[in-house]
């Protein structure tokens, strides 16, 4: 496995008119003719089953449902000349722990994709996320034990019927994160996002690319902080928690999800990595990103800033209920296509940046979290992250960085944050300065907090230690 690491100790884009939509220093190719970053955006399609019970009894309607999604999302791709598109299949919890479900859908959407390149000489690929089943238990079992196995099997299974890109949204270090993010504690947070998971990140990682090596042709793509980040941000629109803590946590994120990269995936990064802009700038690797486009499954306040350095766009995931226009899949596509268009439009016209920077404009000062997204915060994020050498020290230089950016924001008048989130900020900012500046030592202190609900053997970690 140590073939595969790597190591990021510079940026692969330092110059902001570089951090652009469409463009990856290193593009990837896959699929049926599809080259990821080499100069377009191409929608990206995530569909899921209305409300149905995924079970045996069920399995030919699911099939059935399938089947019509695909053929309507290709439908509409042809009828409007879409150069590309890619397909993401997000397993159901059901059909990661039954893997030959799994696989069967992965192989029926492999199929259909094979047809329209053939027929229409569409290019496309098709990225396959099994959901990571280790959470269930408490504490839950990472490394062993049968959820383990299922989603490993999950893997092989969709990469051995037609999955051309793997990726997985993982959850190592979320049991402690969630408590320690409704408790506010920083020091908890820090330890499950720069301690905890960047452990399980590496290992799953090595097992990931590890079965992409077995097949050919397919290629690891990348992970997501959807369990960290994405949850503050949906409890942060619900006032429960501060929206500036949300932000921080989506800086810290990034470094986790960069553990991917350095285990050897390639990219694209999952469209719910908002982080994605920051792994480009680290990676050079083309990303996913979603925003306006995604509203049928979440609501965010980064709707067009999301969009300013994407390789591909993303609705996030539809499910297959009917409009007045068709079924919501396929309307969605057509959504994806024509954003894609204007992309791809304004970089053919040499308008690029100008698009770029108005995407930017529209959402950078109305969010903290917006604030981070645009390329020079990104870049001011990522360049912290690849100076320091531990995932707990870039953990912490990202969450630094993250508050200078903001408190620079508010300094120089470009954003209102209200009185009580300034409070948090100055919180914030003290906790961090106060913690250890090594891991261990935060281990100790922290470790007795949150015993029994997480597992050290999952993350190699001794009791003693």
């Amino acid at each position: 496995m140590e073939q595969r690491m790597r190591s990021y100790g510079a940026l692969a884009i330092s110059n902001p008119s570089d951090l652009v939509f469409g463009r990856a220093p290193s593009p990837v190719s896959c699929g049926f003719d599809l080259t990821i970053g080499a100069g377009q955006v191409y929608p990206e399609v995530n569909f899921t089953l209305p409300a149905i019970t995924v079970s045996a009894e069920n399995w030919s309607e699911i099939v059935t449902q399938y089947t019509e999604m695909v053929t309507g999302i290709i439908r509409r791709a042809v009828a409007l000349r879409a150069p590309g598109i890619v397909l993401e299949f997000e397993l159901l919890p059901a059909m990661t722990e039954c893997p030959e479900w799994g696989a069967e859908v992965t192989a029926l959407l492999h199929r259909a994709l094979r047809e329209a390149h053939e027929k229409h000489g569409l290019r496309c690929a098709l990225r396959v996320t099994p959901t990571d089943i280790r959470e269930h238990g408490k504490p839950p079992l990472l490394r062993y034990g049968q959820g383990c196995e299922q989603l490993l099997r999950s893997f092989d299974l969709c990469a051995q019927a037609g999955a051309d890109i793997l990726s997985i949204e993982s959850i190592g270090g979320k049991e402690v994160h969630d408590q320690a993010l409704l408790y506010g504690d920083v020091p908890g947070i820090v330890f499950a996002l720069g301690i905890l998971a960047p452990r399980d990140m590496a290992w799953l990682w090595d097992q990931i690319t590890g079965i992409c090596a077995r097949h050919p042709g397919v290629v690891p793509g990348g992970d997501t902080a959807c369990a960290f980040a994405n949850t503050a941000m949906q409890l942060a629109h619900q006032r429960m928690l501060p929206e500036v803590l949300a932000a921080v946590v989506r800086a810290m994120c990034a470094v986790r999800s960069l553990v991917a990269f350095e285990h050897g995936a390639m990219g694209p990064s999952k469209d719910c990595a908002y982080e994605g802009p920051i792994l480009k700038a680290i990676t050079g690797c083309p990303i996913s990103m979603e925003g306006r486009s995604a509203t049928c499954a979440h609501f965010s306040p980064m709707g067009n800033v999301a969009s300013a350095m994407c390789d591909l766009w993303s609705n996030e995931s539809v499910q297959n209920i009917r409009l007045l226009s068709g079924s919501a899949p396929e309307a969605y596509t057509e959504s994806l296509i024509y954003d894609c268009r204007l992309m791809n439009v304004a970089a053919q016209q040499g308008g690029a940046l100008m698009l770029r920077d108005w995407l930017t404009a529209s959402d950078q000062w109305l969010s903290p979290q917006a604030a981070l997204l645009s390329p020079e915060a990104t870049l001011e994020i990522a360049a912290v992250i690849v100076e320091r050498k531990s995932h707990y020290e870039r953990t912490l230089g990202a969450a630094q960085a993250a508050l200078s950016i903001l408190r620079g924001g508010l300094s120089g008048g470009a954003m209102l944050i209200p009185a009580k989130e300034r409070q948090w900020m100055d919180r914030i900012e003290q906790e961090l300065s106060g913690l250890p500046g090594d891991e261990k030592t935060l281990r100790r202190q922290v470790q007795e907090r949150y015993a029994g609900i997480f597992d050290p053997a999952s993350y190699g970690l001794c009791e003693s230690a």
